[in-house]
């Protein structure tokens, strides 16, 4: 079991949205999606994009480098690389699909806190 570290207010984010935030040396991708808040690791386990560069529809968010989608509520990966044919499928044979990290998150008073 890690430390809550605090890192952000709740108003901070509205919703809908994402930022990155330091935690203790690492970079975490923080969102907040219905009035809940996630937090995962903000480089991406395919090719290290910055996640928080990318897109957020719902808890899906999207890689600005080759399109690869994780849940944000668990990490799990929704599509490895974008597109089709020959190109992707030489990306999706030289890495694996691979989880992003999460972390847990709670709330206290006014304070959103990440556990690392």
């Amino acid at each position: 079991m890690g430390n809550f570290v605090e890192v952000a207010k709740k108003d901070d984010l509205a919703n809908g949205a994402m930022k990155e935030v330091k935690v203790q040396g690492q970079y975490v991708l923080l969102a907040r999606v219905a009035d809940k808040y996630y937090a995962i690791d903000n480089r991406c386990p395919h090719f290290g994009g910055n996640l928080s560069r990318g897109s957020l529809e719902g808890t899906v968010v999207t890689c600005p480098l080759h399109g690869s989608q994780f849940d944000i509520t668990n990490g799990q990966v929704v599509r490895w690389l974008k597109g089709a044919g020959v190109l992707s499928a030489v990306g999706k044979a030289l890495k694996s699909p691979k989880s992003a990290v999460t972390y847990k998150v709670k709330v206290e008073g006014d304070n959103v806190l990440v556990e690392i």
